[in-house]
């Protein structure tokens, strides 16, 4: 696989069209109409990226005039990416292919407060199984690591993680890219997922990400890409304070929206847990003024139902018509991972 090619700011373009296209592929003419390149230009991109096993024929169209138009495709196998989401007491490894879809998935019980040291070993094990189920021994780019916030996105470095502080300024992204022998991204898990869930057809140009499982989080799209903050802190929605002589708070504030939600879940109140979200992604959408509002996470997947309709109430109560959506699936923030090392070859 020709990586440098892949740095071509065009070529990313097209590349990336020719992934949203999906099976059905798109043609030549169509790629030069939707990234302002000229036909010759596209056609020598799209020469390189067929030569480099990137791109290649999915049969014909019927054109207006003159011969049928060759249409494009991705090839998904031409490169993986391994996406880990490092829970506080999950950990979920996968490979992804070059199109995102997942080809190979571990699981196994972690406890973030065992330390890094023996967190990072298991990681380490679980990546160096999944690479033996590549396919046909393909490239691997990288790996993505999702893990709770806070941290720094840029220098790979968790702070003083919620309830875990001794993992605070733990070198986690170059520890693992040396024992892996691969390029190593970071990041907070919901900004990993909004990530994913970002690329997806048809996504919303903003939307927030809301993720309620062991922490309660947010992951912020705005424009289509994400809202990290220049130290990685946007998006610490748990923490935002919502009652001022509330329950302490494992960050050290009291009446955290998370400590108040959580313990709203383990008494079984879960139509209050849910309105204390409404509360959060109501203050989210009065704030950015966002066009959806996706709900993710362990807690919310075991009763979606509850969680949509009681964020959508708060939300009508406060005459706010943000639609309110469920990001299905229980592996959103290792899928969003995988995306963390895949999105620059498409240029996002």
């Amino acid at each position: 696989m020709n990586v440098p090619a892949l740095r071509s700011h065009n070529a990313a373009l097209v590349l990336d069209l020719l992934r949203t296209a999906g099976e059905t592929g798109i043609s030549r003419l169509e790629l030069a109409e939707r990234t302002g390149l000229t036909p010759q230009a596209v056609s020598k991109i799209t020469a390189r990226l067929r030569a480099d096993g990137l791109a290649t024929e999915a049969g014909h169209r019927a054109s207006t005039g003159g011969k049928p138009r060759t249409v494009l495709r991705l090839v998904p196998s031409a490169a993986y990416a391994v996406g880990v989401h490092l829970d506080r007491d999950e950990l979920t490894v996968l490979l992804a292919d070059l199109a995102g879809a997942v080809v190979a998935l571990r699981r196994r019980p972690v406890d973030l407060g065992a330390g890094p040291g023996p967190v990072l070993d298991a990681v380490t094990e679980e990546v160096r199984a999944l690479l033996g189920e590549v396919p046909s021994g393909g490239p691997v780019l990288g790996a993505g690591v999702a893990m709770p916030g806070p941290l720094d996105h840029r220098a790979g470095v968790p702070g003083r993680v919620t309830g875990f502080p001794e993992w605070a300024g733990r070198p986690v992204r170059d520890e693992l890219a040396a024992r892996l022998g691969l390029p190593v991204v970071l990041d907070k898990d919901t900004n990993a997922a909004a990530l994913g869930l970002a690329l997806r057809p048809a996504a919303p140009g903003s939307f927030a990400y809301v993720h309620l499982g062991t922490g309660l989080g947010a992951g912020l799209v705005l424009g289509g890409a994400p809202l990290r903050g220049d130290r990685t802190g946007a998006g610490e929605l748990g923490h935002q304070t919502v009652r001022l002589d509330g329950p302490p708070c494992g960050c050290g504030g009291r009446g955290c929206l998370e400590v108040l939600c959580l313990e709203a879940v383990a008494r079984g109140e879960l139509a209050e847990a849910a309105r204390i979200l409404g509360v959060g992604a109501a203050n989210l959408v009065r704030l950015l003024d966002i066009d959806q509002v996706l709900l993710g996470g362990r807690v919310v997947l075991a009763a979606p139902e509850v969680f949509a309709a009681g964020v959508r109430e708060v939300l009508a109560g406060l005459d706010l018509a943000t639609p309110v959506g469920l990001a299905i699936g229980r592996d959103a923030v290792a899928e969003g991972a995988a995306w963390l090392t895949l999105a620059p070859v498409f240029g996002k």
